[in-house]
């Protein structure tokens, strides 16, 4: 009979090494180096995870380099991924789910990434909420954060929170572990933690707690901020105190070996005094929160509000473009099942916060619908727009967008 609560030197039981893989296979992936594809895994399933255990609970288990791979960043430049195995991802959901355990009651209540029961949604809702009174905002960005991380400070920071010594065992080995490039090379991993990873979130979540939310709790706990992941926003009052405190952050993260962008961080002045010109507006997390006049007790006052960012605009748009409907010889309502899991995800994600902000995105999915009808159908302007208009009139929730934007 097999015990699946049965530990050896290290406390780790099948049992653990199972949901782990339940857990790692539900999210999918791609493989890495060695190769090993999901339905191979799942076919030998009961080896694979029995070699992952014996060797996890003798301490022989080593990890393979990650491999390395490139996606593009809406900015035009590109963020390095690294991609670890199918077993060692689950070695890594075993570590990480004993670890989350012990530090995720600890975290900062303003650290809203990758965290249980918190959302991107949380912390601009928050940001919003304290940017009504507080009048700058320091827009921080971290240079190339996941790839500068030193290991040192990183594993005296678990050592902080964690004792278990299998736990540091293994952060350690991964933290070493290096990376196959595109090109067939094995870089040595000297600092840095490659996103990726399952564990890398948590990692950086206990670095940035130590190197930044408890050090602004001691140092300014006047000061709200939010933080998901290495994406920050700290809010002041005065120009004076957004000066100081920016100084004061650029010291710190240079003690702790990470350096600010000197371009993409910056003060934003939503509606203050100040003796210099700032931006008025800040993104984060895919919408900008800038101040817009609103109408309060029948008075217009300059409040802040939150949009979709000029780059998710962009993105999405360009998703649009790139699906090229209007060459795609199908009926109407196979466009609208091919188009509904995209602008369902839009909508859940941009239309949080209020709906007007998305006219011009919508209006503009309508205008390349009433090219697809000039293309299909073969009609000039107004007779293309005067079908679309009885399609709406037919059925009015053939597409989700529809609803706030109609032909």
């Amino acid at each position: 009979m097999i015990d699946y609560y049965e530990a050896k030197s290290q406390p780790i039981t099948r049992l653990m090494v199972w949901q782990a893989y339940k857990k790692v296979r539900a999210n999918k992936g791609s493989a890495g180096i060695d190769a090993m594809s999901w339905d191979y895994l799942d076919k030998n399933a009961k080896t694979q995870l029995y070699r992952l255990w014996n060797r996890l609970t003798s301490g022989s288990y080593f990890p393979m380099p990650v491999r390395q791979v490139e996606i593009a960043k809406s900015d035009g430049g590109v963020r390095t991924l690294g991609i670890p195995t199918l077993l060692d991802r689950i070695a890594q959901q075993v570590v990480k789910h004993h670890l989350e355990l012990q530090v995720e009651p600890l975290f900062h209540n303003s650290s809203f990434g990758y965290r249980p029961k918190r959302s991107c949604h949380d912390a601009v809702a928050r940001a919003e909420r304290n940017s009504f009174n507080h009048d700058f905002v320091i827009d921080l960005d971290i240079k190339g954060f996941f790839d500068n991380i030193d290991h040192e400070l990183m594993m005296k920071a678990v050592r902080h929170y964690c004792k278990d010594r299998w736990v540091l065992l293994y952060v350690e080995r991964w933290l070493k572990a290096g990376v196959i490039s595109k090109e067939g090379k094995e870089l040595r991993a000297e600092v840095g933690t490659p996103q990726g990873g399952v564990i890398s979130p948590v990692l950086a979540n206990i670095f940035l707690h130590v190197a930044f939310d408890k050090w602004m709790e001691k140092a300014h706990p006047e000061k709200p901020f939010e933080r998901y992941a290495d994406d920050i926003v700290v809010h002041c009052k005065t120009e004076k105190q957004a000066k100081y405190v920016l100084a004061m952050i650029t010291q710190r993260l240079k003690a702790c070996k990470l350096t600010l962008h000197p371009v993409k961080t910056k003060i934003v002045n939503l509606r203050g005094k100040s003796e210099m010109k700032y931006s008025k507006g800040y993104d984060f997390l895919g919408f900008t929160i800038r101040p817009s006049f609103s109408r309060i007790k029948g008075r217009h006052l300059l409040m802040p509000a939150t949009f979709i960012s000029a780059k998710s605009k962009k993105r999405v748009l360009g998703k649009f473009k790139s699906m090229a409907i209007h060459k795609r010889r199908r009926p109407l309502k196979e466009v609208a099942s091919l188009l509904a899991p995209i602008i369902r995800g839009i909508i859940n994600y941009y239309h949080k916060f209020w709906d007007g902000h998305m006219y011009k995105i919508w209006y503009q999915l309508n205008q390349r619908l009433l090219k697809w009808v000039k293309w299909e159908k073969g009609l000039y302007e107004h007779a293309a727009i005067r079908w679309l208009k009885h399609q709406y009139k037919k059925t009015p929730n053939l597409f989700l967008h529809w609803k706030y934007v109609h032909p």
